[in-house]
C-alpha cells in the first residue's frame, strides 16, 4: 500500500489535533479517536475511499495480527484487563473490599488519610505503569469511596504516581528500556565517563517533571488543593451528591454491577490476590527476563532481567495466578456456583469500555505513525537555537510529541537520538541535562494526553469518566510543567543541578500557595 508522505508537513499532526480536540469538546472519546483514524486514513490515502478503508481494515487486522501470527502483546494486555475486571469482581463477591475498608475506617481516620494510601501504594507499587494504575485502583477505591474521595480524585493520583515512578526507577520496565536507548546513546558519541547505569543516575535529579509531580501529589492531598473542575467534582463527592458527574465516577463495583458481598468475607480475601498478582506479576518478570538474558549468552542481573524482560507475557500470567488466587478465596467460603458465574461475567463487562478505548488509541497510534508526526515535530527544533534553552525546548517539544502520538515510549525513542546528536553538537556537557528533559517532556505529554495508554488505564483503575480525568489532571501537570521548564533554563544557563532544583522549589512553593488561595476562595467546597 502506498501511502504518502507527511513527514515534512503540518499535516501530519492534524489526525492527532482531531482526535485530542473533538474528545475534549465533546467528551465521546471513541468518536473522537474514530474521526481522527479516518482523517489520517483519507489523507494517507489521497482521500481514496476504498484505499482509506482498506487500510483502516489492516490497522485493524494489526491489533490482533502481528505478520502471520496473534499480536501477543496487544492480546495479553487486553486479557489482562479482563482478567484483573474478573479479579476486582470475585474481590468484592469474597466481601474482601468491605473488610478492607472496614479495617481501613477504623486506621485511616480522614478524607485525608484515605488519599495518602492511595499515593502511598502508587509510589511503592512502581514495577510497571499499566499493573500501578490498575492494582492500586482496585486497592484504593474502596476505602477513597467510603472517604467520599471523588474518583477524579483517585484517577490524578493514580496517574501522577504511575509514570513518574516508573521513570525514576531502574529497576522497572521503563528503567530498564531507557537504560537500553541511553546506553546506544552514550556508545554512538563516545561518551566514556558514565555507564548506562551511572548516567541513569546521574539524570535522576534532573527530571524535574516527574519529581515535582510526586511532590505535588502529596501537596494536593495533604493541603487539599482543589483546582479547577476537580472542586465540583470533589465538592459532589462530599455532598454525596452524583447529578453531575458520570455514574462509573461515584458508584461501587457492587452498585454498578449488582454484585451482592459476602458476609464472611475477611482482609485476606483482598490482599492474599494482590499480594499473590504483584509477587507473581514480578517474578515473571525475572523469569522472563532471565530466558532472554539466557538466550543472548549474558549473565543474569536484575537489572539485566528488567531490560529484557516480556512485560505483557508477565502481566498475563501474573494476571492468572491473582485471578486464580482470589477465585479461590470464593471458593473457600461456599458460595453459589451461578453467583460465581454471574460475578466473572460482570467482572469481564466491566472492563469492555475500557478495552474499546484502548484499542481504538493502537489504532489511532499506528495512523500517527505513518503520517510520521514524531518526524515533523522533531524537525520544527532544527536550526540555530542558543545553547542555554535546549534543554527547555527538547522539553516542550517531547511533550507535544507525546501529548500528540498518546506515548511517552514512542517519544522515548524518537526524542533520545536527538537530543543525544543536539548535544553532541552544540556543548557535549549538556548531553544528561538534554536526555533528562526529554524523559521529563514525554512523562509530562503522556499525563495530559486524552489518548495515553497510561491516562486511559488510569481512568480505569478509578472507574471514572476518562474525559473528568483528563480536564481535571490538566492545571495540575500545567503546573508542575511550567517549574519543570523554569528549572531546565537555569540548568542550560548556569550547569548547576542543585541551583536549578533550588530554584525550581522554590516555584513549587509558590505555586502550592497560589493553589491553596485558589482553594479557599468564598465557596470553598468542603
Amino acid at each position: 500500500m502506498n501511502l504518502i508522505d507527511f513527514s515534512s508537513s503540518a499535516l501530519s499532526i492534524l489526525p492527532a489535533i482531531l482526535a485530542l480536540g473533538l474528545a475534549i469538546l465533546t467528551r465521546h472519546v471513541l468518536l473522537s479517536l474514530g474521526v481522527g483514524i479516518v482523517s489520517g486514513a483519507l489523507l494517507l490515502n489521497d482521500f481514496s475511499l476504498f484505499g482509506s478503508l482498506s487500510y483502516i481494515a489492516d490497522k485493524a487486522k494489526g491489533i490482533v495480527i502481528d505478520g502471520t501470527s496473534i499480536n501477543s502483546h496487544n492480546m495479553s494486555i487486553i486479557a489482562f484487563l479482563i482478567l484483573l475486571g474478573m479479579t476486582t469482581a470475585l474481590l468484592t463477591l469474597s466481601g474482601g473490599t468491605r473488610a478492607f475498608a472496614e479495617w481501613a475506617q477504623q486506621r485511616v481516620k480522614s478524607k485525608r488519610g484515605a488519599k495518602l494510601l492511595a499515593a502511598f501504594l502508587g509510589v511503592f507499587i512502581f514495577i510497571d505503569d499499566y499493573f500501578n494504575s490498575l492494582a492500586v485502583g482496585a486497592i484504593s477505591r474502596p476505602v477513597t469511596d467510603r472517604f467520599y474521595v471523588s474518583r477524579t480524585k483517585l484517577a490524578y493520583i493514580l496517574d501522577t504516581t504511575a509514570a513518574p515512578m516508573c521513570v525514576l526507577m531502574p529497576a522497572s520496565s521503563w528503567g530498564a528500556y531507557i537504560i537500553t536507548v541511553i546506553g546506544g546513546i552514550l556508545i554512538s558519541h563516545g561518551v566514556t565517563e558514565y555507564s548506562p547505569l551511572s548516567a541513569f543516575a546521574a539524570m535522576l535529579p534532573m527530571n524535574f517533571y516527574a519529581i515535582f509531580a510526586l511532590l505535588m501529589v502529596f501537596a494536593v492531598v495533604w493541603f487539599q488543593l482543589d483546582i479547577g473542575s476537580m472542586r465540583r467534582f470533589e465538592y459532589q463527592a462530599c455532598l454525596g451528591n452524583k447529578e453531575d458527574e458520570d455514574e462509573t465516577q461515584t458508584r461501587s463495583l457492587d452498585e454498578d454491577l449488582g454484585i451482592i458481598e459476602s458476609s464472611r468475607g475477611t482482609i485476606t480475601d483482598l490482599i492474599l490476590p494482590i499480594v499473590v498478582l504483584i509477587l507473581s506479576t514480578f517474578g515473571m518478570m525475572m523469569y522472563t527476563g532471565a530466558a532472554a538474558l539466557a538466550s543472548e549468552g549474558k549473565p543474569f542481573s536484575m537489572l539485566g532481567a528488567f531490560e529484557f524482560t516480556n512485560v505483557s507475557q508477565s502481566l498475563l500470567t501474573g494476571g492468572l495466578i491473582g485471578f486464580a488466587s482470589a477465585l479461590l478465596m470464593v471458593l473457600r467460603q461456599g458460595l453459589a456456583v451461578a453467583d460465581i458465574v454471574k460475578t466473572l461475567s460482570a467482572g469481564a463487562q466491566s472492563m469492555f469500555g475500557a478495552i474499546l478505548i484502548l484499542t481504538f488509541a493502537w489504532a489511532i497510534g499506528g495512523v500517527i505513525g505513518d503520517m510520521a508526526t514524531g518526524s515533523y515535530l522533531s524537525s520544527l527544533i532544527q536550526g540555530s537555537l542558543p545553547v542555554q534553552v535546549l534543554p527547555a525546548v527538547l522539553f516542550l517539544l517531547a511533550a507535544l510529541m507525546a501529548f500528540s502520538t498518546g506515548t511517552s515510549w514512542g517519544t522515548f525513542g524518537i526524542m533520545l537520538p536527538i537530543a543525544g546528536d543536539m548535544a553532541a553538537a552544540a556543548d557535549i556537557s549538556l548531553m544528561l541535562p538534554m536526555l533528562s528533559a526529554v524523559l521529563a517532556g514525554a512523562v509530562f505529554g503522556d499525563h495530559c494526553s486524552p489518548i495515553s495508554d497510561t491516562t486511559i488505564l488510569s481512568s480505569t483503575g478509578a472507574r471514572c469518566n476518562h474525559i473528568d480525568h483528563v480536564t481535571t489532571q490538566l492545571p495540575y501537570a500545567l503546573a508542575v510543567a511550567f517549574i519543570s521548564c523554569i528549572g531546565y533554563l537555569i540548568l542550560g544557563t548556569v550547569g548547576s543541578v542543585f541551583i536549578a532544583l533550588v530554584a525550581s522549589f522554590g516555584v513549587f512553593c509558590l505555586m502550592c500557595i497560589y493553589f491553596s488561595w485558589l482553594s479557599k476562595r468564598p465557596g470553598r467546597l468542603c
